[in-house]
């Protein structure tokens, strides 16, 4: 017991003396209350506002532009320290060719493989100790989140991302910084008429229970990601996903875009295409039961680069 709240009980004992019980048990429990702050452990780091910047890139050819976006929130030339990470791809040079763009800008880069044995020790997360840039790769989102999730190394990102790092990702290392994360896969293609065998289509409907997500690293809380979106018509998958989690803002980055998020949290488009937003907060939705998916007032904003949008009111600006 501390000495505060000895003294706190000996408040409390001397009530039982008192005629003055309610207010003299008021400050005991005043003191107790301060006692018991006191000694509380901080608050968790999830429940801080971030310092750092998001930057999300929807995939394809990366304009140089945006990579010097990215340098320059890093800190710029001869003080950013980058760290990249290639695990969502399979391929042996992955994230070679970014590792030596961010040189060249005049930033230290460097390329590190982590399996998931690996990520999960201490000595990994040393790593980060004063990187102020983070880049995910492109590939498959399940490879980058096995690799990582639930590590001391995703602590450790989501720490820097606090304390004022950027974090960046293209592709699956677009759709990896919320949670859920759409997986690319789905359970119905085609509902009541699936395509052919060798069909390359995929979400073809607007459909309850299709669309299949997993876990992410949550750094963009109350949000949904998908990349590629103009480009492979990505609309029906992640209208989907929105409508059946309508608490979720869906934004949808196409090629060679970006979609930056400072730490005022208004999204920032960048790039040669376009992002758009899904946001069905205030729409009215088919009930749960109900056979059909569908909505009416659900709110639809296509920003191109120069655009903004603010998540919490659904404001959106054009250029």
């Amino acid at each position: 017991m501390t000495s505060g709240q000895e003294a706190a009980l000996r408040v409390l004992s001397s009530v039982r003396r008192s005629a003055r019980f309610g207010a003299v048990l008021g400050s005991a429990l005043l003191v107790l209350s301060r006692c018991s702050s006191a000694s509380a452990p901080p608050a968790s780091a999830a429940s801080r506002a971030p310092k750092g910047t998001l930057l999300i890139v929807g995939g394809g050819p990366i304009p140089d532009a945006i990579v010097e976006r990215f340098v320059a929130l890093a800190g710029g030339a001869g003080r950013a320290r980058i760290l990249i990470l290639p695990m969502a791809s399979e391929s042996a040079d992955a994230g070679i060719e970014m590792t030596e763009h961010c040189r060249k800008l005049g930033a230290s880069a460097e390329r590190v493989v982590l399996t998931h044995a690996e990520a999960d020790s201490q000595d990994a997360a040393r790593r980060l100790d004063g990187i102020t840039g983070i880049w995910f790769g492109g590939g498959d989102q399940s490879r980058l989140t096995a690799a990582l999730l639930h590590t001391p190394v995703e602590k450790a990102i989501a720490a820097r991302y606090l304390e004022g790092a950027v974090v960046a990702g293209t592709s699956a290392g677009a759709a990896v910084m919320t949670t859920p994360v759409i997986t690319g896969d789905e359970r119905h293609p085609g509902g009541s008429r699936p395509p052919d065998k060798d069909s390359s289509d995929a979400f073809m409907t607007v459909a309850r229970e299709n669309v299949i997500m997993a876990e992410g690293f949550g750094l963009l809380p109350g949000v949904i990601i998908d990349q590629h979106h103009v480009r492979r018509r990505r609309n029906n998958r992640l209208l989907s996903v929105v409508l059946e989690n309508p608490t979720l803002v869906g934004i949808g980055i196409d090629e060679s875009t970006a979609l930056e998020v400072g730490p005022a949290g208004v999204w920032k488009v960048l790039g040669e295409s376009v992002a758009v937003v899904y946001d069905a907060r205030g729409a009215a939705i088919t009930p749960k039961n109900a056979s059909a998916l569908g909505a009416t007032g659900v709110r639809l904003a296509v920003l191109p680069a120069g655009s903004t949008y603010q998540p919490q009111t659904g404001l959106a600006t054009l250029p």
